[in-house]
């Protein structure tokens, strides 16, 4: 059994994350662990730290994931994201093969047996049963008025947008999603090692807060450090990343696709440099819940990656006066694959 240091964001005020398509209709229900470092090297900045010269602050972190907790004195349920997988479970009930495609999040306890290689669902309505909305979970969550279990609670609603980026004023109405958290609920991400920045900067990233909207009072919470433990197996050809991961070379992404059971979807990442018109270059990383080989240079490591520098450029020349960092170092598992 292995245990990893976590923090617990829980937010005060309501949250939106806006997707690849800056659908504000629509929230992402995580956050990527890329836009969190993010975040966290600007908080630095802010306050007057330096930051090393290859935008590494010491530590790696994953995405940040859902927990559900009652209230401040029972224990949380921390959900992790579902593995990519190769094929579905040959359940021959229809309804609940549509049941098990929805699955999103798995609690820890759960995926440490996943890890085992122990196919939960395979042929088998026990674990189907503990299916709640997109979690799979042998505890029980809340009820809401509607009937669901969804402890993360969409409103959408209607804004006025007074200009664009350029300035000019052409109000147009939109809709935004925004989300609140049932109870003392929240999300987290684990981190491996040295959180000294970390520490430094999330004092000040909880008062600016996260994702969209910050400006009208979206996205701020109260955190706290704890821990999480996750059966590990000792023996395993495969991995599955918790960050978004960029590959440090053409020769590890070689490595990571050798093997016929790896499952996985990536993203395009780049956007807009905060308080500019400019956008950053973009790059592709592997999303959470990518199931990678696991051999070569990647054998036996907690993490791999890099951190990428996405600086713009016209004409052969930088058009900011500093780098632009997007962190690709991923905290990874291994698992075992039958």
């Amino acid at each position: 059994m292995a245990t990893f240091n976590i923090y617990k964001l829980h937010f005060i005020s309501p949250l939106h994350i806006s997707d690849r398509r800056d659908d504000y209709g629509k929230s992402l229900r995580f956050l990527h662990s890329d836009t969190i470092y993010a975040a966290l090297t600007d908080c630095l900045v802010k306050i007057g730290e330096k930051i090393p010269n290859n935008g590494d602050l010491g530590f790696t972190i994953s995405s940040l994931f859902p927990y559900y907790q009652e209230s401040e004195e029972k224990e949380p349920i921390y959900f992790l994201p579902m593995p990519f997988q190769t094929h579905m479970p040959e359940l021959k009930d229809v309804a609940m093969a549509k049941k098990v495609k929805k699955v999103q999040w798995v609690d820890s306890d759960l995926y440490s047996i996943i890890l085992q290689g122990i196919n939960i669902f395979e042929n088998s309505g026990q674990y189907v049963e503990k299916i709640q909305e997109s979690y799979l979970t042998e505890k029980t969550l809340p009820f809401n008025i509607d009937g669901s279990k969804e402890f993360m609670i969409s409103e959408v609603f209607q804004r006025v947008k007074k200009e664009d980026r350029t300035g000019q004023e052409d109000a147009w109405p939109f809709y935004i999603d925004r989300i609140t958290f049932k109870d003392a609920s929240g999300l987290f991400f684990i981190v491996i090692g040295d959180t000294t920045l970390l520490d430094k900067a999330i004092k000040l990233l909880a008062l600016e807060g996260i994702g969209t909207d910050k400006n009208v009072g979206f996205g701020f919470f109260k955190y706290e450090k704890s821990t999480i433990e996750i059966n590990i197996p000792t023996d395993a050809e495969h991995q599955v990343s918790l960050s978004l991961l960029i590959p440090e070379t053409q020769e590890q992404l070689k490595m990571l696709l050798d093997s016929d059971k790896v499952a996985y979807d990536f993203e395009r990442r780049g956007g807009w440099i905060t308080g500019t018109t400019l956008r950053k270059d973009a790059i592709y990383g592997f999303l959470p819940g990518s199931v990678l080989s696991f051999k070569g240079d990647s054998k036996g490591k907690g993490c791999i990656g890099r951190i990428v520098n996405l600086q713009p450029y016209k004409e052969g020349k930088p058009l900011t006066t500093y780098p632009i960092w997007r962190n690709g170092k991923s905290i990874m598992l291994p698992i075992v694959l039958k």
